[in-house]
């Protein structure tokens, strides 16, 4: 079953200065300190496992791999290649990222992410939202407009 969900921000800087982020490592390090990581273990607080049983959820990230990076295009791809929604089922789980110009001073950073996933965990499909994308575009957003600020303020 394929599937896909996406999110789209405009962002008041130049599409060559978001490029210039999403293209390069700097994009995991700016994303690695806005939010928080992925299920790295699960914790018993309270309970016996019934209902009214609390857990702490540790998050781990998966193994991902860059596919495809197009700097002509400004589009980017990462495939989770090891853990993750792979362990739950899943047989693509991608993320892209386009950057789209939309004038010389602004730009619409699309991403989206594209799943398939096995027959047998269908239901696991639902588990996929839009709710990363919109992290990742709120933290890049942030970060490129800080960025701006901070060069226009030193001319």
């Amino acid at each position: 079953m394929f599937g896909q969900v996406s999110y789209d921000v405009e962002v008041d800087v130049p599409a060559g200065d978001a490029w210039e982020l999403y293209s390069t490592l700097q994009l995991a390090k700016v994303v690695q300190e806005g939010l928080s990581p992925m299920l790295e273990k699960v914790e018993l607080v309270e309970g016996d496992g019934g209902v009214g049983t609390v857990v702490e959820l540790t998050l781990a990230p998966p193994l991902e791999k860059f596919t495809k990076i197009d700097n002509e295009k400004r589009i980017k791809e990462t495939e989770v290649v090891e853990g993750g929604f792979l362990d739950l089922g899943f047989t693509l789980y991608r993320i892209c990222f386009e950057i789209v110009e939309k004038d010389k001073d602004s730009c619409v950073i699309k991403l989206k992410i594209e799943y398939d996933v096995k027959e047998e965990a269908a239901s696991n499909a639902s588990m996929v939202t839009s709710k990363p994308l919109e992290g990742i575009a709120s933290v890049t957003a942030s970060y490129l407009l800080k960025m701006k600020n901070a060069n226009a303020n030193a001319n």
